[in-house]
């Protein structure tokens, strides 16, 4: 089984304004003539990790890392305004032309795999492949799932935590009671909303109870982008059209490129993936019998990095 590579530094970081107030942090590690591949984290508003560099040959691969509008260290953290998913496509390839890459990889996992798939409508012609892992489409019904009912009867003891927050009287919509608390003047009120959503989020993401990842998911200042800026999002239907992804297949159907995705994952269900994978004819699918939804689950990892490889050695070859 493969496991993370040995971490590294970034050889050059940038900053670049783009709509105001926004300012994007992105960085470049690995080999500036390898194979370009931009990790799309999820959320939207969860910000990249360091560790997301260790899934890639530093040797084979230009591993570029984007904090999206409001994440990690792009600035204003947790800034709604002007933070919309045609905003944050038209930033990735403002990224694409500054760092003069004419067709790149998509690594993207969760929010990540939906904003690669909408960039991949957008713009086939630059995306090389994509390995896109806990597939999340972003339908009405993919909320309504883990936010309102569905994830909340597999994890009841967590969601009664989620749920405390929550007048009664207000239970009926939760991404709508949040998201007044989430956009409230009172600050106190604002970090209590987000820890609570956020950890509820890290609770259910592994198979195994993982106390790494709820405390990542806890920590103030990723629970505040984090839940600000999904909270805002679901809100507004994701910014997308209704089933933007599947009805749009044709787009993209052609690019190459793999599916991973937990078979008990909880926070997106695995008939996301498998309504993905029938329009996506170019994919394939792996599910992995023993994980849930994080990419820090050693056979996902396994999973992705088998899958950059493949991608990598197809591009040596000229097959891609």
């Amino acid at each position: 089984m493969l496991t993370l590579y040995p971490d590294i530094k970034p050889y050059a970081e940038h900053r670049l304004k783009v709509d105001p107030p926004h300012e994007l942090y992105f960085e470049e590690s690995g080999n500036p003539d390898g194979m370009p591949v931009l990790v799309v984290h999820g959320g939207p508003g969860g910000g990249c990790d360091a560790y997301l560099r260790r899934f890639f040959d530093a040797e084979r691969f230009r591993i570029i890392l984007l904090d999206q509008r409001g994440a990690g260290k792009s600035t204003p953290l947790a800034e709604l305004e002007g933070n919309d998913t045609q905003s944050l496509v038209a930033d990735m390839e403002r990224i694409r032309n500054f760092l003069g890459i004419d067709r790149w990889l998509l690594f993207g996992g969760s929010w990540g795999s939906t904003l690669s798939l909408v960039y991949a409508q957008a713009h086939p012609e630059r995306v090389l492949g994509m390995v896109l892992r806990g597939i999340f489409l972003c339908r009405p019904r993919d909320i309504h799932w883990f936010y309102q009912d569905g994830a909340s009867r597999v994890f009841p003891d967590y969601w009664q935590d989620y749920e405390s927050l929550i007048p009664v009287e207000e239970r009926s919509n939760m991404v709508s009671a949040y998201y007044r608390r989430l956009t409230s003047s009172n600050e106190l009120e604002q970090i209590q909303a987000a820890k609570a959503w956020s950890i509820w989020e890290g609770r259910c993401a592994t198979l195994h109870p993982n106390p790494t990842v709820v405390e990542r998911f806890g920590h103030p200042h990723t629970a505040i982008a984090l839940a600000r800026i999904e909270c805002h999002y679901f809100m507004n239907n994701s910014f997308l059209e209704p089933d933007q992804i599947i009805r749009n297949a044709p787009t993209y159907a052609h690019i190459p490129g793999y599916i991973v995705h937990g078979r008990y994952d909880m926070v997106c269900p695995l008939e996301n993936a498998l309504e993905l994978s029938r329009v996506w004819t170019n994919s394939r699918l792996r599910i992995i019998r023993d994980a849930g939804h994080s990419a820090s689950e050693p056979a996902i990892v396994d999973a992705l990095m088998q899958a950059a490889e493949d991608l990598c050695d197809r591009h040596e070859k000229g097959e891609l």
